[in-house]
C-alpha cells in the first residue's frame, strides 16, 4: 500500500482500513445509527463507495445486516457506537446468532488511553456478545483493524454460519500508521473454502437407505438456501420421487403444485414413514426436539454442523457437510437404482396427497370467510394469491404469522424471510430494508402482527427517505393474541388480558403521515383491491386489516412453541 516513490509513507487511519477491509469482503452497505465513537469508519466507506444506510435504531441495523447476508449470501454488517449503541444491537445479533446468518456488527469503544477510567458509553462489550457470536474480539492496534475484520469474518463462515464483533476503540480507529505496516486481506485470498461432501461411505448408505425405503421423507430447512443447494435438493426429490417439505428459509424450494411438494401432512408422514431424512434444521422446538419423528423410522440427518447432528434425538445416520454437495452425490449414488423415480412409491405419494387435500377442505370455510372482523385465514389466503414469482414474502408477527405459514407459499426459491428459530419479533421492516436494498428488481411483500410492528415500525420512514416502495399489511386486532390464548388457557377468561392488549392503532395514517401509502380494510371483500393500489403506489405501504381477535390458528391454541 505504501507509495513506493518518495521517502515518506502513506497514512491511513483504522476506519480507512475497516472500510478497506470490507470492501475486499464484498460488503457494499453498512447500516447504521451514528454515533462519536465510528464516524471514521463512515469516511472510509465515502472513499470504498461502500453505502452508508442511516436508521433510527440499532437493532433495525443489526436486524437489516441480517436480513441483507440471507437474501444475498454475502455477509451482511452493521456498525454501531458503544455502550447503548451496542446494547440496543444485542437482539438483532442475537438472532442472527440462532438463525444461522453471517454477518458482522462493528462496535464502538473508549479510547484504549481511558481504559478502566469511566469513558463515555464504556461497557464491556465483548464479553457480553462472546455467548451470542462466533468470535468477539477488541482491536487492539490501528494496524491490526482490517486483518481482524478479514479474521470475524472468516469466523462467520466457519461451519454452520453466524454472526462475529468487533469493538474498536475511538482512538485506535482515529489514528493513522503507514500503510505499509497495515495488513489488507485482498479479496478471495484469505480465506479457505469450508464446503463440505460428507464422508462418502455415509454417502454410499444413504443412496441404499433411499433405494429401499417404501415411504421416505425429506425435510428441506434452512440450510438448503444458506448453501444454495435448491437445485440439488429439487433433483433428488424428483429423480428418487420423495416427497418434500420445507420449512424456514427453505419453503420456495419446490414451487406450489409441484408433485412433490407437501405442506399440511407433514405430521402424518413424519409418523408413518420408514425413512425420514432431515437436512439443515436442528431438533429444536420447531421439531418437536425430534419427538415427532416415528421411532420405528430410520432417521438421518444432514447439517452444517457436527453439534447439530444426533442433538436431542438419536439418529440413524448422520451426514456433516454442504447441503448442496451431500444432495448432489447422494442422488448420483443412487441414480438408476430405482426405475427413474417413475413408479416407485406412487402410493406413498398419493396417500400424502390424500391427507393434504383432507386438511386443506377442512380449513376452506375460513380462508373463503367474509365476515367482519377479517378472519385471519381468509388475509393470509388473499395474500398468497397476491404474490409473483418475483415477491419475496416477510413474516414478522406471532398468531398472524402462524397462521400465514400455513397457507403462504412463496413460489421462488430465497423469496421467504421469518425471524427464525429466536422467535423474535420486530425484524419486519429492517428486513424489508435489506431485501429491497439488495434486490431492488423484487417485489416485497411483508405481513406484520400489530405488536410486532410497533416494535421497529418507526424506521417506515427510513424506507421513505431511501424510496424503498414495499407492499405491507398489518393484521390488527389490538392484541398480543399468542400470549393472550395461552393466559386465558391458563388462568382464565378473566385474565386473559392482563399484559397483552394494544391500542386500536391505524397503521394506514401512521404510513401516510411518514410519506407512504396506506388504505385501512374491515370488508374481506376489499383486501385484494387494496394490495393492488398499494403495490401501484410505488411507495412504502401500509394496508391496515382489522382482524378477529377471537381467531387463533392452531398452532397458538396447541401452543406448539413450548411444547
Amino acid at each position: 500500500m505504501a507509495d513506493g516513490t518518495s521517502g515518506t509513507s502513506d497514512q491511513v487511519s483504522g476506519g480507512h482500513l475497516v472500510a478497506k477491509a470490507l470492501k475486499a469482503e464484498g460488503v457494499d452497505v453498512i447500516y447504521t445509527l451514528c454515533g462519536g465513537h465510528i464516524i471514521d469508519i463512515y469516511d472510509g466507506c465515502v472513499d470504498e463507495g461502500i453505502e452508508v444506510v442511516d436508521v433510527r435504531h440499532e437493532q433495525v441495523a443489526a436486524h437489516a445486516a441480517d436480513g441483507y447476508a440471507r437474501i444475498t449470501g454475502k455477509p451482511g454488517c452493521a456498525v454501531v457506537t458503544a455502550g447503548p449503541g451496542t446494547t440496543d444491537a444485542v437482539t438483532g445479533v442475537a438472532n442472527a446468532f440462532r438463525a444461522e446468518s453471517p454477518m458482522l456488527l462493528i462496535g464502538g469503544q473508549g479510547a484504549l488511553t481511558q481504559h478502566k477510567m469511566g469513558s463515555l458509553q464504556d461497557l464491556p462489550h465483548v464479553d457480553m456478545m462472546a455467548p451470542i457470536t462466533k468470535f468477539a474480539a477488541t482491536v487492539p492496534d490501528t494496524a491490526r483493524a482490517a486483518d481482524m475484520v478479514s479474521m470475524a469474518f472468516r469466523e462467520c463462515f466457519n461451519g454452520s454460519p453466524g454472526p462475529s464483533f468487533l469493538e474498536i476503540p475511538r482512538d485506535v480507529l482515529d489514528a493513522k500508521v503507514p500503510a505499509e505496516k497495515a495488513r489488507v486481506p485482498k479479496a478471495g485470498h484469505y480465506r479457505a473454502s469450508t464446503r463440505q461432501a460428507g464422508d462418502p461411505e455415509a454417502i454410499e448408505k444413504l443412496a441404499d437407505l433411499l433405494v429401499q425405503a417404501e415411504k421416505p421423507a425429506i425435510l428441506l430447512g434452512s440450510q438448503v438456501w444458506t448453501t444454495r443447494a435448491t437445485d440439488s435438493a429439487t433433483e433428488l426429490v424428483r429423480t428418487l420421487n420423495v416427497p418434500a417439505y420445507m420449512n424456514g428459509a427453505g419453503r420456495g424450494t419446490l414451487p406450489p403444485g409441484d408433485p412433490h411438494h407437501f405442506q399440511l401432512s407433514r405430521r402424518y408422514a413424519f409418523t408413518e414413514a420408514d425413512l425420514i431424512i432431515i437436512v439443515g434444521t436442528p431438533f429444536d422446538f420447531r421439531m418437536g426436539y425430534g419427538k415427532r419423528l416415528s421411532p420405528s423410522a430410520t432417521v438421518v440427518q444432514i447439517d452444517l454442523d457436527y453439534r447439530t447432528v444426533g442433538k436431542n434425538r438419536d439418529i440413524d445416520l448422520g451426514i456433516v457437510g454442504d447441503a448442496s454437495l451431500v444432495l448432489a452425490a447422494v442422488t448420483q449414488a443412487a441414480s438408476g437404482r430405482i426405475n427413474g423415480g417413475a413408479t416407485k412409491r406412487k402410493d406413498w405419494l398419493d396417500e400424502l396427497r390424500a391427507v393434504e387435500q383432507k386438511a386443506i377442505e377442512k380449513r376452506l370455510p375460513n380462508l373463503k370467510k367474509n365476515d367482519s372482523p377479517i378472519h385471519p385465514y381468509r388475509l393470509v389466503s388473499e395474500i398468497n394469491d397476491f404474490l409473483t414469482e418475483d415477491s419475496i414474502y416477510i413474516g414478522d408477527g406471532g398468531d398472524i404469522v402462524t397462521f400465514s405459514g400455513q397457507v403462504v407459499q412463496p413460489r421462488t426459491p430465497g423469496h421467504w424471510m421469518d425471524p427464525g428459530p429466536l422467535g423474535t419479533l420486530g425484524v419486519g421492516v429492517p428486513f424489508v430494508l435489506a431485501a429491497k436494498q439488495a434486490r431492488p428488481d423484487k417485489e416485497v411483500v411483508a405481513l406484520f402482527g400489530d405488536g410486532a410492528f410497533s416494535l421497529t415500525g418507526w424506521d417506515f420512514e427510513t424506507l421513505v427517505r431511501y424510496n424503498l416502495p414495499f407492499v405491507g399489511i398489518v393484521g390488527n386486532n389490538s392484541s398480543m393474541n399468542q400470549i393472550r390464548y395461552g393466559q386465558a388457557a391458563k388462568y382464565g377468561l378473566e385474565r386473559e388480558r392482563v399484559g397483552n392488549t394494544l391500542g386500536d392503532v391505524p397503521y394506514d395514517q401512521f404510513a401516510k403521515m411518514l410519506g407512504g401509502y396506506g388504505e385501512e380494510v374491515r370488508d374481506p371483500a376489499d383486501i385484494a383491491p387494496a394490495l393492488q393500489r398499494a403495490r401501484e403506489s410505488g411507495k412504502p405501504s401500509l394496508i391496515n386489516v382489522w382482524v378477529d381477535p377471537d381467531a387463533y390458528a392452531p398452532g397458538t391454541m396447541n401452543q406448539t412453541m413450548y411444547k
